[in-house]
């Protein structure tokens, strides 16, 4: 896939730059990132720039993830970062990928993420053909788990033993966007599960 960039009202989504490594350093210093995402801890420079020009590029050369660095319009402040990840199931029949993302700490509260989220998960349904899109985070990220949900998340439960992080497994929340919850049409019919009776 070649990098693609997008546009919202507020934001750019754009590949990353070696110019976004001090500011992805900086934001990766706050321990939240750390605790709730897979990013190393203790965050240091070098792994700032083993992301941004290594990692990054690779994941759209080999299909494997498509990372974006979030920025504003108006001043180019790099504010977070999307991505749609573990995309080995991006092709038919499955068309599944997974959203990723975090916000650096003095952007969060403004809606940055669930603006960005929404239009990456808008390109990944009408682009790349993506028919169920997959959002997990630990149990306890209540931050991101809202974030799922003003995007349009449902949440579907808790899976156990789910997540690896700290050389150990974590329950993890799990929830799904389908085109239909945007408004969007899908090249696969889907055929809900009719509504559980009693008696």
């Amino acid at each position: 896939m070649e990098p693609v960039t997008l546009t919202t009202e507020r934001l750019v989504l754009r590949p990353h730059t070696p110019s976004d490594v001090p500011a992805v350093h900086a934001a990766c210093q706050d321990p939240d990132i750390p605790r709730w995402t897979n990013v190393p801890s203790p965050y240091t420079r070098e792994h700032a720039e083993d992301f941004v020009c290594r990692i990054a590029p690779q994941g759209w050369r080999d299909d494997t993830a498509y990372d974006f660095a979030v920025t504003t319009r108006d001043e180019g402040v790099l504010v977070g970062a999307v991505g749609l990840v573990r995309l080995n199931l991006l092709a038919a029949p499955e068309r599944q990928a997974e959203l990723g993302y975090w916000t650096a700490k003095e952007h969060r509260g403004r809606g940055y993420t669930t603006e960005a989220g929404r239009a990456l998960a808008r390109w990944a349904f009408t682009e790349l053909g993506v028919e169920r899109l997959e959002w997990y985070a630990e149990v306890g990220n209540a931050g991101s788990r809202a974030v799922a949900q003003k995007i349009g998340f449902r949440m579907e439960g808790t899976l156990r033993a789910r997540l690896l992080h700290g050389g150990s497994r974590r329950d993890g929340w799990v929830g799904s966007l389908l085109p239909s919850d945007l408004g969007l049409p899908s090249a696969t019919p889907y055929l809900p599960a009719p509504p559980a009776t009693t008696g």
